[in-house]
Parts: C-alpha cells; sequence; structure tokens
C-alpha cells in the first residue's frame, strides 16, 4: 500500500501529461491510500474543471465515485497534533502535511508530483515517475 495525493488521483482521472504515469503507478501498486480529506480536495478540483467548463458535471461526479471505489477502505483520519507539528517543522500546508502523516503511520512512501512535498519529506516522498 502506498500514500497519494489529490493531485495523483486527479492526474489518474482527468487527462494530461501525467495521467500516463498515474496510470503506471497505479498498475504497479494497486493499493492506494490517502487521509479523508483527499475527497474535499477532489472535489475542488473537479468543481473548477466544471466551472471553466473543462468537464461537464455529470463526469465529474462519475470522476468522483470511480475516485471514492478506488481509496474505498483505505481513507484514514489522521492525528491533528501530529499535522499542526510537521507542518510547523517542514513549512508545508496543514493539508499536505496530512498525506505525509498518513504515509509515516502506514509505514509506507507517499507518493507525489508536489516539490514542496519532496524536498520536504526525502525521506519518504516519491516523484511520480514520468517515463
Amino acid at each position: 500500500m502506498i500514500v497519494v495525493d489529490t493531485n495523483i488521483v486527479a492526474y489518474l482521472y482527468l487527462p494530461g501529461p501525467l495521467t500516463a504515469a498515474a496510470e503506471a503507478l497505479l498498475a504497479r501498486e494497486p493499493r492506494w491510500a490517502a487521509p479523508l480529506l483527499w475527497r474535499s480536495e477532489l472535489r475542488n478540483v473537479l468543481a473548477s474543471q466544471v466551472a471553466q467548463r473543462h468537464l461537464a458535471l455529470d463526469d465529474a461526479c462519475a470522476i468522483q465515485r470511480e475516485a471514492e471505489d478506488l481509496l474505498a477502505g483505505a481513507e484514514y483520519e489522521v492525528d491533528s497534533l501530529a499535522v499542526l507539528h510537521l507542518a510547523a517543522r517542514s513549512r508545508c500546508s496543514a493539508y499536505d502535511c496530512e498525506f505525509a502523516v498518513l504515509a509515516e503511520a502506514l509505514g509506507t512512501e507517499l507518493y507525489t508530483a508536489d516539490r514542496q512535498l519532496l524536498k520536504a519529506f526525502p525521506g519518504i516522498a516519491r516523484r511520480l515517475a514520468t517515463s
């Protein structure tokens, strides 16, 4: 099992330059986990896509449902104090630190394309491989 940040989930479902990399990651490691926050973050990404008319509302709803199915049973609450401490030490957002705290708690790696996360957490953060 690996932890993925919301952007990795979005790359999987929204066609773009990192979609193939997200698909390859899923093929290599099909057990993805995330803090519960990922749902709100993905809803925000999808709502933005709908507002910009890049995505139909029905398609956004279908993507949200499919992503929730993918992560079913692997969504976790994280310790708020651990998040706050990590945010203070790393200067990353508390949102981003939720993913790092979860990866540490599960003893696994965090996959991301976020440069700040990669720099702040080199022990657990792994770059989404782009070929």
